[in-house]
């Protein structure tokens, strides 16, 4: 490895990505490495930037930041022999739980960038129904999942995983089962009330919430977690053993395991890698073997 790309996110994680930045930069060039600092204006501009240096022919694209920075190079090092390095500093990390990326120390996930080795793993695609196609790592949601997305979203205040707990309580409110149709790979179509829809194509999201815990991003299918109707003490009472991913056991969370599937129901979003898709409908299907990433031995 000669020549990498680094992009940052300095928003990340409060500001800490900023700092984790310039340590990677120096952990790098510690390692003889020559470095392209890549620093978007935007998200989009970001997508832009990881995308030309992947054309460019960098031995591998790094990205500092928390899952939404691996969503957006996710689509510049897909279906490339690039291979993707993460120095994870976000809130959640969930993509680095599932991978065992260093989450304390900027030097040792670049050298986990170095001296690992590549894996190759699936990606999800979603294409919601206005027409939009994105690609994610983890996990896909619909349902109270992502009205409580849509809430954190319109908050101004607090910041970090503050606004989201905040924002999952008022939810929590107004917690009611949601008209949902889904039709599987297969032919199968279920349609009834239900909480929400998660597709995992890795076991965690919402900062370690394995909601999907048997995913393996590399069989190439989806483990659909379908979350039943229940009352709110039902729910409450859930919600913990979703942490140990022990959910699973109760009569009102069914798994389906597929490669495709597409999500119905009326006015409500999309969420993947805890980034906004789009509008329902969605549909999801695997990337088989969609993307090389730079792992621990």
């Amino acid at each position: 490895m000669k020549r990498v790309a680094l992009l940052v996110n300095p928003a990340a994680g409060h500001g800490k990505a900023a700092p984790a930045g310039r340590r990677a930069l120096e952990r790098l060039r510690h390692h003889g490495i020559a470095v392209a600092e890549l620093r978007g204006t935007s998200a989009d501009d970001s997508r832009r930037l990881a995308a030309e240096a992947v054309a460019d022919g960098v031995d591998a694209l790094v990205v500092v930041g928390g899952d939404g920075m691996i969503h957006l190079a996710l689509e510049a090092v897909a279906g490339t022999r690039t291979p993707l390095g993460v120095v994870p500093a976000g809130t959640g990390n969930d993509q680095a739980r599932e991978y065992g990326w260093p989450r304390r120390s900027p030097e040792d996930a670049i050298d986990v960038v170095v001296d690992g080795t590549s894996r190759t793993v699936d990606l999800g695609e979603a294409r919601t129904a206005d027409g939009v196609v994105r690609l994610f790592g983890s996990v896909l949601a619909a349902g109270f999942d992502s009205l409580v997305s849509d809430r954190t979203n319109r908050m101004r205040w607090p910041h970090g995983r503050a606004r989201y707990n905040i924002a999952t309580l008022a939810e929590f409110a107004n917690l009611r089962p949601l008209p949902f149709r889904i039709v599987f790979g297969d032919g199968t179509v279920v349609e009834r009330d239900l909480l929400l829809v998660a597709v995992g194509n890795t076991r965690s999201y919402g900062g370690g919430m394995r909601i999907a815990p048997g995913a393996d991003p590399t069989d190439g299918v989806f483990d659909v977690t379908i979350g039943g109707a229940g009352t709110r003490r039902q729910v409450l009472r859930l919600m913990p053993n979703v942490y140990r991913g022990t959910h699973v056991r109760h009569p009102s969370v069914e798994i389906v395991r597929t490669d495709s599937l597409r999500i119905e129901s009326a006015g409500i979003n999309a969420y993947a890698d805890g980034e906004y898709l789009g509008p329902l409908p969605v549909d999801v299907r695997v990337r088989p073997a969609a993307v090389v990433l730079r792992v621990a031995q």
